[in-house]
């Protein structure tokens, strides 16, 4: 019988923490991906001084090989991917982006555009959860077996079982449970997939 698997990404400025999981919550596949190729800033717009569109334009290329080689290696077959909510009217134009509050999260961003373009390419249905929130909802939603599902992994798989981890496993419970919609003509207002 093949199981409905969904990722679940906590993403940082370069790379993430992925785990896939079945139908019943437990966790088929935990790892560290890699979401750029080495040698290119993980962070463009914060980092670098001399940010251009150019420069934007090559990291992006970059995250999209990454990421798609991160995809092609993990199990098969991923029904889903749960993101962190980034802001769906996030500015697009770099002259915006340098600014703040905007500098500080264009890149977090960024990543999390490429992946959700990235995996409607592969026909996923994309989920965006809040950070602050996931665990206590999946909590909720689990009731009795949320310490065994979001907690037990530790035990049964040994480290590292860290809050990346468990947020990233508790998005894919709410996405088990929350039908996603596919967005229109663009993968960047992905955010409007999962309120």
């Amino acid at each position: 019988m093949i199981h409905t698997m969904r990722l679940g990404i906590a993403d940082h400025l370069g790379w993430a923490v992925a785990v896939t999981s079945d139908d019943d919550h437990a966790v088929v596949d935990r790892r560290r991906i890699e979401l750029v190729e080495p040698g290119i800033t993980p962070a463009p717009v914060h980092y670098k001084g001399d940010t251009t569109d150019e420069l934007i334009a090559s990291v992006r290329a970059s995250v999209a090989r990454a990421t798609t080689r991160a995809f092609d290696a993990l199990p098969a077959p991923i029904t889903s991917i749960s993101l962190r909510l980034w802001p769906l009217d996030f500015p697009q134009d770099l002259e915006t982006q340098l600014r703040a509050p905007y500098e500080a999260r264009a890149d977090a961003v960024m990543y999390r555009q490429i992946l959700a373009e990235l995996a409607h390419a592969r026909g996923w249905e994309v989920h965006c959860y809040d950070a602050k929130q996931v665990e206590g909802q999946a909590t909720e939603l689990l009731d009795k077996r949320a310490d065994d599902i979001l907690n037990g992994p530790r035990a049964r798989l040994g480290p590292p079982w860290t809050k990346d981890h468990r947020t990233a496993l508790a998005a894919t419970v709410l996405a088990a449970t929350r039908p996603a919609r596919r967005p229109g003509a663009s993968a960047r207002r992905s955010r409007s997939t999962r309120p």
